[in-house]
């Protein structure tokens, strides 16, 4: 990696908490090797922002350091509005995004120059 930080974005879709687990600990993992890491949550996965913030929720640790050190970059408006937990995303103050027909926009991401990575 030359000097310049490589850009990723990893676009959770998977509502199953084993895999959305590894949509975190490879957030930290790229970010703490100095990359520039945002976080979208989308699809099922969704559900899981309410699920995981419970306390004693299994991975709730992992996930609550993840939102609260910035690396969600946004929640998805149509799919949380499905999964209804579109109230939790803004309780726990989470960016929605709904740029492509009420979902984020991977193109807005290649055009800001981020490799997408899908989970």
């Amino acid at each position: 990696m030359g000097t310049d930080k490589e850009k990723v974005a990893l676009f959770a879709f998977n509502g199953e908490p084993m895999c959305f687990v590894h949509a975190l600990l490879n957030a930290f993992d790229l970010r703490d090797k100095g990359h520039d890491v945002k976080l979208i949550i989308e699809g099922s996965a969704t559900k899981l922002i309410r699920d995981l913030s419970q306390k004693d929720a299994p991975f709730g640790p992992l996930y609550t350091r993840a939102r609260d050190e910035g690396l969600i970059d946004c929640v998805c408006r149509a799919c949380s509005t499905k999964m209804g937990t579109i109230g939790e995303a803004e309780n726990q103050s989470l960016p929605l995004c709904d740029e492509m027909s009420g979902h984020p926009s991977m193109g807005r991401y290649m055009a800001d120059g981020y490799t997408i990575i899908a989970l």
